[in-house]
């Protein structure tokens, strides 16, 4: 009876023991994720998706998150090349495409990405102009991503889009952009409507010339305004009569007058 009691304790005491070393020694792995095994403190490498097994005590596994990371840079104040101070943030987009390097060979790759990405945006940012940043926006968030990815590449780390999100500008600057835009608009419009004058006296110059050849074009261009002040309901109508008309018309009555007279005296 004893024996068999001591066996019993053996037994408990053996699950007891088999338990936790088993579920320490079965790993499970997500999709995204990785496993990184370490084995006496060597690196194995990377293990999953799915399940596997380590040796309890002697292995550690460090999970390492595949899926893309979108950090985002606080607000940073940038002088740029042209002397104006103002404030940039930024986002960061990036994945770690090799687990090992991400735990072996940086600290806390996050922290580090970060940092990297708040230098670069002072440093990029310095050496453009506030016309191109504001212009070239496209091209600045190419060159930070060229830039930071190749700082975090040794650590498994790959940057694949980083935009600058907002440009706060002083209170100053926001209004000289904004008279230099309406100086811009004032100029465009003085440019539209001197080009519309030049047409305008251009094709005038051109109906002159064709008047001045056809001496009756103006007739029928007085007859045509006649008919169109005809359809208005007006009341009075002034309508001026040409010279070249007044002249025939008096020239006819000069000549009456004297036929009239030569008569007479005959």
């Amino acid at each position: 009876m004893e024996i068999l009691t001591s066996l019993g304790i053996i037994v408990v005491v053996v699950v007891v023991v088999l338990i936790p070393l088993f579920s320490a020694a079965v790993k499970v792995v997500q999709e995204y994720e990785r496993g990184v095994i370490f084995r006496l403190g060597r690196l194995v490498g990377p293990r999953g998706p799915g399940i596997f097994l380590i040796i309890p005590i002697i292995d550690r596994m460090v999970k390492v998150d595949l899926r893309v990371v979108t950090l985002e840079v606080p607000a940073q104040e940038v002088i740029t090349r042209d002397n104006v101070t103002l404030k940039v943030n930024a986002v960061l987009y990036f994945r770690v495409v090799n687990p090992s390097d991400s735990v072996v060979k940086v600290f806390d790759f996050m922290r580090a990405t970060l940092q990297i990405a708040q230098t670069t945006l002072r440093s990029v940012l310095g050496q453009s102009e506030l016309d191109e940043l504001l212009a070239e926006r496209e091209q600045i968030n190419q060159r930070l991503q060229q830039i930071i990815d190749e700082q975090t590449e040794p650590w498994g780390v790959k940057v694949t889009t980083v935009e600058v999100k907002d440009v706060e500008l002083p209170q100053t600057m926001q209004r000289a952009i904004a008279r230099q835009a309406e100086a811009e608009r004032e100029k465009r419009a003085k440019i539209i409507h001197a080009e519309g004058e030049f047409q305008a006296s251009q094709t005038l110059a051109e109906a002159a010339k064709i008047i001045a050849s056809e001496p009756v074009t103006i007739q029928l261009r007085y007859l045509q305004t006649l008919t169109e002040l005809g359809v208005e309901k007006n009341t009075t109508i002034v309508f001026p009569v040409p010279v070249d008309i007044l002249k025939g018309l008096i020239g006819a009555n000069g000549r009456e007058k004297e036929q009239v007279v030569t008569q007479d005296k005959g």
